[in-house]
């Protein structure tokens, strides 16, 4: 008699679902996935791989403007950015699609370098995905707001008072002592600027067409 398998039903949709859920996730297991290599290298890789004014001005080592984003001063520090992606990515991840998220990325991460190298010139150094974070934040919760209007508001009103707090005021209280060493804010408001300009510029370009 001859065997053949019998899939029981629905697995392929199981399947499918699976993958689609798996797949959501991709940007920021990937970013994940790119941070922790670096802290496997210790100080070592931090050295190598940090935001560093100097060695890009005087070396030439302009991988520095994208990759500091992804070091981190410690594994305290990069564990408080990981759980603040997750957040992040619970709070808005299914805004846009995963080509979406990576052109949102790429964008808020050059407009923070070009942001630190062009106002922030006396910052020396820079490690962190904080101000990533912030931009990934707004880019989802404006690109969302014609459709959840009400927590999407709520989401901006909440980081624009802590930008402006921390323009007019410093770090949060507490915020220095948990990642380890000093809060570079302008991290922050240069990432919300480059979230919010390219979930303009994607807003845009899904707009309808005007009918004629």
């Amino acid at each position: 008699m001859g065997l053949h398998n019998v899939s029981k039903p629905g697995s392929s949709a199981r399947s499918a679902e699976f993958l689609r859920r798996a797949g959501h996730w991709l940007v920021p297991a990937v970013i994940t996935a790119i941070a922790i290599v670096i802290a496997v290298f210790g100080s070592a890789g931090t050295e190598l791989l940090k935001y560093d004014r100097l060695a890009i001005a005087d070396g030439g080592e302009y991988w520095r403007l994208l990759s500091g984003h992804f070091a981190h001063l410690g594994p305290e520090h990069l564990l408080l950015n990981i759980a603040g992606l997750v957040l992040v990515w619970l709070l808005v991840g299914r805004q846009y699609t995963t080509g979406q998220w990576l052109i949102v990325t790429v964008f808020s991460l050059v407009v923070i370098s070009l942001g630190f190298w062009a106002l922030d010139t006396n910052l020396l150094w820079y490690v962190g995905l904080s101000g990533l974070l912030h931009g990934l934040l707004i880019a989802g919760a404006l690109g969302r707001i014609r459709r959840q209007p009400v927590e999407s508001i709520i989401i901006i009103v909440a980081v624009a008072g802590k930008l402006a707090y921390e323009q007019v005021l410093g770090p949060l209280p507490g915020s220095e002592a948990t990642a380890g060493g000093a809060v570079i804010t302008n991290a922050h408001l240069f990432g919300a600027f480059g979230g919010a300009m390219v979930a303009a510029l994607l807003w845009r370009r899904d707009k309808p067409a005007a009918s004629i």
